[in-house]
């Protein structure tokens, strides 16, 4: 079209690019089909909702800080059948999460905890929902760097911003003092607050060797985590040691 330079114009100034983009393509196929001007706004619309929804979903994942993709669809459940699918499934719609609930994956390496978590976490993205991905290590180890330069509050503030925090590979290794109590701050700064979904390969029982062999530091932390909580554990052998057993062809 010739002479729509202020159509053009007005979409600019809205912040419209889709309609902006895709405005004439839509108006030569509503007018080939003879649909009226409201269908070919609907159509328009629907577009530019659609593209923003989308690009909304990408923001949220690349701030997410997800090291690898995984979907549920991916998950292969017969390799798991002490997780019960139903309960993944429900989890996966995000009622937890409104709900300040936690969820922790329980199972030596290997099982699918990160597989799970990261796809509950992308779904959750999917749903509008504000998340972020730590390893364990990798959190405390922001929390030591943010006390150095004193930004603890700052790096509060934005844990603050979040729906769901993903704490990876909890148990992995010990951590100092400094280390246990910065975590135990950051899981109270969560409490009723911001759902968290934690992997680890230890049971409850054998947390306090995390923090430093302080069992009543674990232990209050442990009040405050399964106070409204998800136990999902997995008890399978490692699949990824299973698969590189298996003989090749």
């Amino acid at each position: 079209m010739k002479n729509d330079v202020l159509l053009k114009s007005n979409l600019k100034c809205l912040r419209l690019p889709t309609m902006f983009r895709e405005h004439e393509k839509i108006a030569r196929q509503c007018a080939k089909e003879n649909k009226d001007y409201n269908k070919f706004l609907e159509e328009l619309s629907s577009l530019e909702v659609t593209e923003r929804f989308a690009r909304a979903n990408s923001r949220r994942v690349q701030q997410a800080g997800f090291p690898i993709s995984k979907e549920l669809s991916d998950f292969n459940f017969s390799q798991s059948p002490s997780v019960n699918k139903k309960r993944i499934l429900d989890l996966y719609k995000g009622d937890f999460i409104r709900k300040q609930e936690n969820i922790v994956f329980v199972g030596p390496p290997g099982v699918g905890k990160t597989h799970l978590s990261i796809a509950i976490g992308r779904e959750a993205c999917r749903r509008g929902f504000k998340v972020k991905y730590f390893t364990a290590a990798g959190l405390v180890n922001d929390y030591v760097e943010a006390r150095a330069e004193r930004e603890v509050k700052r790096l509060e503030a934005h844990i603050k911003t979040k729906h769901l925090i993903i704490v990876d590979e909890l148990g992995y290794i010990p951590f100092s003092q400094a280390g246990s109590e910065s975590l135990f701050g950051f899981f109270s700064q969560c409490y009723e607050q911001t759902s968290v979904i934690i992997t680890t390969n230890l049971p409850f029982s054998e947390w306090p060797q995390i923090f430093s062999g302080d069992e009543r530091l674990a232990g209050a932390l442990l009040d405050r985590l399964t106070h409204r909580i998800h136990i999902v554990e997995m008890n399978e052998d490692s699949y990824r040691l299973k698969n590189s057993l298996k003989p090749k062809d």
